[in-house]
């Protein structure tokens, strides 16, 4: 079997010492540019490639970043590990995936035993108080996604413009009042849609109730369902789509037409919203921009010493489909 290329290889090849090589790929700033230039061209016609873990020890860097999701098997989360991946490869950085559970104590938890071995952490839909994402960022490098801290870099959705166009669709239906589903109560976005979909509702002239809190999971949807219509809802909008096509399932056992009966929004537009009976109205959101943009954060801050926070604040859009209808009666 062929042997290994060294450093050393590449040094003797390029007529320079080790220690320049290993700089070469580790802290450029320290090698001549026609130097670097030269040994990276003799590393790649020798097929060199640098040891991560010697270029770690080196650095003090281990080019790895942690992304944290509170739970894995919801698909809208796809979308932010599609994105964040696609960044991390870009910026040649490994990124490990963890699973909070939708437990602030989880959370906590992985973020400490993950430190020591990670240069940053983008956190998704954060459970974490304020206080406690603050002390982790004053330790690491830390972006969120679909969370909001003061101080902190983050991506979130424009919820504000999302939830006055659920309100003025479902009012051009006739709809005189909304049910809102809420999902856990230490979820900033569950907080910030229900924010947005009573002050539209306020500025439109109709009533806006919340129910819950629910499970944001399919399971959580008959719960929520059995309340809204126990209340005589017209229009539920549900805190994501997992619970919204949940509803409808339930819905749909008890003989209630959806939306000829009443009429059902979801959150996130996940893969399978518009595949689900009847396809479901739900609001948009750029979830890979949004991992994609967390991850570029987190790296300017742990590689490029950007301490400044960025707040990106992306579009949302509602994607009208056969769940929302004209209001009954």
């Amino acid at each position: 079997m062929d042997r290994r290329v060294t450093i050393t290889d590449v040094a003797r090849a390029a007529g320079v010492a080790t220690s320049t090589v290993s700089r070469a790929f580790t802290n450029p700033g320290r090698v001549n540019q026609h130097t670097r230039a030269q040994v990276l061209e003799v590393a790649r016609q020798l097929g060199y490639t640098p040891n991560a873990a010697a270029r770690a020890l080196e650095s003090g860097r281990s080019n790895t970043l942690a992304l944290l999701v509170p739970d894995i098997t919801n698909p809208y989360f796809a979308g932010v590990i599609k994105g964040a991946e696609r960044a991390a490869a870009a910026a040649d950085l490994i990124l490990v995936l963890a699973d909070t559970q939708e437990n602030a104590a989880t959370e906590e938890q992985l973020v400490r035993r993950l430190g020591p071995s990670v240069d940053g952490f983008v956190l998704s839909a954060s459970r974490l108080p304020d206080a406690q994402l603050l002390e982790a960022a004053n330790r690491h490098a830390v972006a969120l996604v679909n969370r909001a801290t003061p101080g902190l870099a983050s991506v979130v959705a424009d919820f504000d413009s999302g939830t006055r166009q659920i309100i003025d669709h479902l009012v051009s239906f006739g709809h005189r009042s909304v049910v809102f589903l809420g999902g856990p109560p230490e979820s900033w976005s569950g907080a910030r849609r229900w924010a947005g979909l009573r002050a539209a509702a306020e500025d439109a002239g109709v009533t806006a109730t919340r129910f819950g809190p629910y499970a944001p999971v399919l399971a959580g949807g008959a719960a929520a369902a059995d309340a809204a219509l126990a209340a005589g809802a017209t229009a539920v909008v549900a805190h994501n789509d997992m619970l919204a096509i949940g509803v409808m399932q339930r819905m749909a056992h008890r003989g209630v037409d959806v939306p000829g009966d009443v009429s059902v929004v979801g959150f996130d537009d996940i893969v399978g919203a518009e595949f689900c009976w009847p396809p479901l109205t739900t609001l948009r959101e750029r979830t890979e921009a949004a991992g994609a943009g967390a991850v570029e954060a987190v790296a300017a801050q742990a590689y490029a010493g950007v301490v400044e926070p960025s707040v990106r604040v992306l579009p949302t859009q509602l994607m009208v489909r056969a769940s929302s209808g004209p209001r009954a009666g």
